[in-house]
């Protein structure tokens, strides 16, 4: 029996207040990733919507409860732009906490919105400890990815859809803060516990990784990947408790791998997406054996991307 914080009616009823427009993403079978890679794949596709990315789920979820008011979150982008959506659309004044030195695509999404964009001059670490200044200052709602349970019971339905749709052998999950891990990995294993569920971050940040194989919290100094959407430092304890009860596994990739995948995902698939996105079948590409023959479902859980980045990484 599932010991996480999360729970599997709450999930269910996170549909009814969820915007359809983030529900029930498309879930496919591609034949041309198939002969690629050696294994039966079906792409989950969370960019179809109007944040391009799995965040609006989360976000839906909070905005819904609160009603209106002030919120402020830490993001590397694509928290804050889907917070900036739902808030627009339900009354919220939203403030969004970003290193400078994140994507300018999912910058300038953030501000178009109307929500009040604070920079800092370090990496997501350094944006979150402001963002909990700001709530502690101001006195309002501090949205914190992944320790928030709605941002992981928002994201959990994506589990629902799967667990919905034809058997799979393992789904490959892109791991940083772990809202979309522990959220589809609640389900799945509540569902459908003959199911792997394996989480896979970059080798640059390696921190939630690390802290599953060890079974405690470990740290890093710094990140160095080009997956800034799950580059965390300091996994959150809570969060890690959950992890633990719902993967099977957590494995790490190169980027090399990761722009391999980007790259197989545009030329295969047609799909534009960012690092984080493409981190399921850079898995697949480093251990075809282990998937040789299975049904692997990879959730594209991004894409908001800069074109010239997208065309220097890929060549595309």
């Amino acid at each position: 029996m599932l010991t996480t914080r999360l729970d599997t009616a709450r999930i269910r009823a996170a549909r009814d207040v969820i915007d359809p427009v983030f529900l029930d993403s498309p879930l496919y079978r591609c034949a041309a990733l198939e002969a690629a890679l050696g294994c039966a794949v079906s792409v989950k596709l969370e960019t179809a919507n109007p944040v391009r990315s799995f965040k609006g789920r989360g976000t839906e979820v909070i905005a819904s409860a609160l009603g209106s008011g002030a919120v402020v979150c830490a993001s590397a982008g694509n928290l804050g732009h889907a917070l900036a959506w739902s808030g627009r659309n339900r009354g919220l004044d939203v403030t969004v906490v970003a290193s400078r030195f994140a994507p300018a695509t999912k910058l300038d999404r953030i501000r178009a919105l109307g929500a009040r964009l604070e920079l800092v001059d370090g990496d997501f670490e350094l944006a979150r400890e402001r963002a909990v200044d700001i709530a502690r200052h101001d006195g309002i709602r501090l949205v914190e990815d992944s320790l928030d349970i709605e941002t992981c019971e928002g994201a959990a339905t994506i589990g629902l859809e799967l667990v919905a749709a034809e058997p799979f052998d393992a789904v490959l999950i892109a791991l940083g803060g772990g809202a979309m891990a522990t959220g589809v990995g609640h389900v799945v294993k509540d569902c459908v516990p003959g199911a792997e569920v394996i989480c896979v971050q970059p080798l640059g940040a390696p921190a939630m990784t690390l802290s599953w194989r060890r079974g405690q919290v470990v740290t890093t100094e710094s990140t160095n990947t080009i997956a800034d959407g799950v580059a965390a430092r300091r996994p959150i304890p809570a969060v890690l408790d959950d992890l633990r009860q719902v993967a099977d596994d957590a494995v790490l990739v190169q980027e090399a791998s990761i722009i391999a995948g980007m790259r197989m995902l545009f030329d295969h698939a047609g799909l534009v997406v960012e690092p984080s996105a493409a981190l399921g079948v850079a898995a697949i590409l480093e251990d075809r054996e282990r998937f040789a023959g299975r049904h692997v479902v990879t959730i594209v859980c991004g894409g908001n991307v800069d074109p010239e980045a997208h065309r220097r990484w890929t060549g595309r």
